[in-house]
């Protein structure tokens, strides 16, 4: 597992990541707790976030009424931080449906932004991914600890609800709608 040292020293390489048109290094999709798939493409709806995803079935918020919440429906992962965490391979990939090599900061991406991703457009939503004890177990207490240090640096990525339906693949960049 990488050290908080070595996460420190890279905060400037991942802060320098484009701020759009953003490389898609990986998609994922996640059916059940602990099974992942690298598809090419990705579809994305408003009514079912990603079909086949645990989202509409196993989501971790949900809105009053305890339909699953939407602003939970797609997360994005910084390819630079993915990159620095995930070293053992043979340890779960993080599961995040789209890892961009993008800047995931408030500054650049603020509550609401929307993200063309393919042919669907995504929100920025207002609940932070702050990480989870998974998160911590696979790649370490130091890892946890540089994700949540500083919460507008959004290092462990952000949430996004389906603004416009769509099909996302690996040749498609991200792309954000000022």
């Amino acid at each position: 597992m990488i050290s908080r040292f070595d996460l420190d020293a890279a905060l400037p390489h991942i802060l320098a990541a484009p701020k759009t048109d953003a490389a898609i290094a990986t998609l994922c999709l996640r059916p059940a707790f602990g099974e992942r798939s690298f598809p090419d493409r990705i579809t994305m709806t408003r009514a079912e976030g990603i079909p086949g995803e645990r989202w509409a079935t196993l989501p971790w918020s949900r809105l009053a009424d305890g339909t699953p919440d939407p602003r939970i429906q797609v997360s994005l992962l910084p390819t630079r931080v993915m990159n620095l965490v995930w070293q053992d391979r043979s340890v779960p990939h993080p599961g995040d449906p789209i890892v961009a090599d993008l800047d995931m900061s408030e500054a650049n991406l603020p509550v609401g932004t929307l993200i063309k991703a393919g042919t669907a457009v995504l929100r920025v939503s207002d609940l932070p991914n702050d990480g989870c004890v998974k998160w911590k177990v696979r790649y370490g207490a130091d890892a946890m600890a540089f994700i949540t240090a500083d919460p507008r640096l959004r290092l462990r990525g952000v949430l996004c609800s389906v603004e416009q339906d769509g099909e996302v693949t690996l040749s498609d960049r991200l792309q954000v709608l000022r």
